[in-house]
């Protein structure tokens, strides 16, 4: 059975379907900070099976414990955390010890239950802002933010700890811009109070929700000045994770790897892809530059296709369209 810490949030619920779908029992432990308890039922029913779901809090070490002793684990994804880059500036330490007490907790219960494999989910952010795109897993790290230097410690606690028991088996999953939604409609992004990405705004203003969207920055070196990203697909995303434990059964160690799909878009370019996906204008204006933000970033995802059988399916115009189709489904949900 698989522990999906999380897992009623957008990439974990994604990530939970994709699992039962090839098979796998799921146990989620999620205390709904920033999600709903309908996800589940909306993963029952997407996927037609049951899904064990606890209420609890991943720093809880005794909920936990609770857990291994109900359910036969034999190996964790790792989603739980708090995640807003602009929120975890105002509030650093809440960030430090949420993300890593939860993490810290998780991993002493763990050991303690003989569970040794474990995938977690890391980001983009941990690495330095004047690294040259496409961006490769030795490119260089470092952090302009306390939650990306949260998704660095973690990286290398697990690290250290697969060093020091060789029972350990660890993959770093980086993810890169993760936007969409299940084709079904019933779970994708939908944040508790303002949005931390690009697209929720987008969608929101698409739906009337917000009047315009702000796109920081025009005078980028850029093919249209606006900021390039790396988007991906969350179903693609969450195929990745399935690849990723597919190998981890089978190979002890620590690695580090890029789900993203090589490709960067512009701001303006999503806009324009929204608005045919919609076949609404998008109201925009722009802002100056936000502090910290580059000008690209996009992964070079080599490593994923050869070490985890895994690359991207999905393009820009799927990643549009399935996000509208959740709005439109759930604007008064």
């Amino acid at each position: 059975m698989i522990l999906v810490t999380g897992g009623a949030g957008y990439i974990g619920s994604h990530t939970c379907v994709e699992l039962i779908e090839k098979g796998y029992e799921v146990v989620v432990v999620d205390n709904f900070s920033n999600s709903k308890p309908e996800v589940i039922d909306r993963i029952k029913k997407i996927t037609g099976k049951e899904i064990s779901c606890v209420n609890a809090d991943v720093c809880d070490k005794n909920a936990l414990e609770e857990v291994f002793k109900t359910y036969d684990i034999d190996a964790v994804i790792h989603f739980a955390g708090f995640k807003a880059v602009g929120e975890s500036v105002q509030i650093p330490l809440s960030y430090y010890r949420n993300n890593i007490d939860s993490t810290l907790s998780l991993c002493e219960v763990m050991n303690q239950y003989n569970v040794h494999n474990i995938i977690f989910s890391s980001s983009a952010t941990v690495y330095r802002s004047d690294n040259e795109s496409p961006i490769s897993e030795d490119s260089e790290l470092g952090c302009t933010n306390p939650y990306g230097w949260t998704k660095y410690m973690i990286e290398q606690i697990l690290k250290d700890l697969s060093v020091s028991d060789n029972r350990w088996s660890v993959i770093l999953l980086r993810y890169f811009n993760p936007i969409g939604a299940h084709k079904s409609g019933l779970i994708g992004e939908k944040p508790n109070g303002i949005p931390n990405n690009l697209l929720p705004y987008v969608s929101q203003t698409a739906a009337g929700r917000r009047e315009k969207l702000h796109v920081f920055g025009n005078d980028y070196p850029t093919k249209d000045g606006t900021g390039v990203r790396d988007y991906i697909h969350v179903v693609d995303l969450a195929k990745g994770h399935v690849c990723a434990l597919n190998y981890i059964y089978s190979h002890k160690g620590v690695d580090a790897v890029n789900l993203g799909t090589g490709n960067g878009y512009s701001v303006l370019e999503i806009v324009s892809e929204y608005e045919k996906a919609t076949g609404k204008k998008i109201p925009y204006v722009i802002d100056g530059r936000r502090a910290g933000d580059i000008a690209e970033c996009y992964a070079n995802p080599a490593k994923a296709k050869k070490m985890l059988n895994w690359q991207s399916e999905y393009g820009i115009k799927e990643m549009c369209a399935d996000s509208w189709n959740f709005e439109k489904n759930n604007i008064e949900k």
